[in-house]
């Protein structure tokens, strides 16, 4: 059984979350390794894991995807992923989401009040993601981009408790983990220039959280005639809303960090049984 995580060439083995992972599908007689997305490859099943420069090229990256068999998540998945304008979607289907504005370049932004992020539709690792108060500041920021573009009020829940990862392996939940606020006033600062270096630790979600996040998957895979099981991976990024109530920040079904260096072995041997499960179907 041959497995392959599809990485880029930046980081073409990844930043080191899946090496617990890699090991314990070595222990359970899986032949995996990693290669740069973009190439013809070969296996029983290509996993996205660290295709992070996918938003400069993103139609050469679908177009990759569409010629790979056996891709997790499906490209159907990725192509719809990939634009964070589905959360206005998500919500127009009932999830408590935090409120969405997408922009198109050139059209003239509705800021809301107090401090917001304006970030791009199609990006990753937060980069190029700001945190503004001065509306002149976030349209500069925002004809710099040049491209679709989300607007969101910022929750001050954030500063305060950060955000919560819900991870889920074919579409069972397996464990959470806590990310640290990452966006100061302005932009976020990347040092790798693929994503923002985040700080994380393992944490229990609460019981409203959890029941969100199975929302979430339920209403994504509806809207994406898909099952639940059919997600090999998906991380579901919730914070607290100004009334307390958990809302969707980003459902990530492309190639999220899962949080492996927080959880070890027990989360990497219930991802390599639903790895081992795909890969032989």
């Amino acid at each position: 059984m041959k497995v392959v995580f599809a990485s880029c060439a930046a980081l073409p083995k990844g930043d080191g979350d899946e090496d617990e992972l890699v090991e314990v599908l070595r222990r359970d007689g899986v032949d995996v390794g990693w290669q740069p997305w973009g190439e013809p490859v070969d296996a029983d099943l290509v996993v996205l894991r660290a295709t992070w420069d996918y938003t400069e090229r993103l139609d050469e990256f679908l177009a990759w995807c569409e010629s790979v068999p056996a891709l997790a998540n499906p490209v159907r998945v990725v192509r719809w992923n990939t634009d964070k304008s589905y959360l206005v979607e998500l919500a127009s289907h009932g999830i408590a989401v935090v409120p969405t504005a997408v922009v198109e370049p050139g059209e003239e932004p509705r800021f809301p009040d107090g401090e917001f992020v304006v970030k791009p539709a199609i990006g990753a690792g937060s980069r190029g993601a700001g945190r503004f108060t001065d509306h002149a500041k976030a349209r500069a920021h925002l004809e710099g981009l040049g491209v679709k573009a989300l607007v969101q009020p910022y929750q001050s829940s954030v500063d305060a408790h950060g955000e919560t990862a819900l991870v889920f392996f074919a579409g069972e939940y397996s464990h959470s983990f806590h990310k640290g606020p990452m966006l100061a006033q302005g932009l976020a600062e990347s040092e790798s220039g693929l994503y923002v270096e985040e700080k994380l630790r393992a944490i229990e979600p609460s019981d409203r959280q959890l029941a969100l996040a199975n929302r979430v998957l339920d209403v994504a895979a509806e809207r994406l005639s898909l099952q639940r099981k059919d997600f090999l991976y998906a991380r579901v990024d919730v914070v607290e809303g100004e009334d307390g109530e958990p809302l969707l920040l980003e459902l990530e079904l492309t190639e999220p960090s899962l949080g492996f260096k927080q959880t070890g072995e027990e989360a990497a041997s219930r991802f390599s049984a639903v790895i081992r499960a795909s890969a032989a179907r």
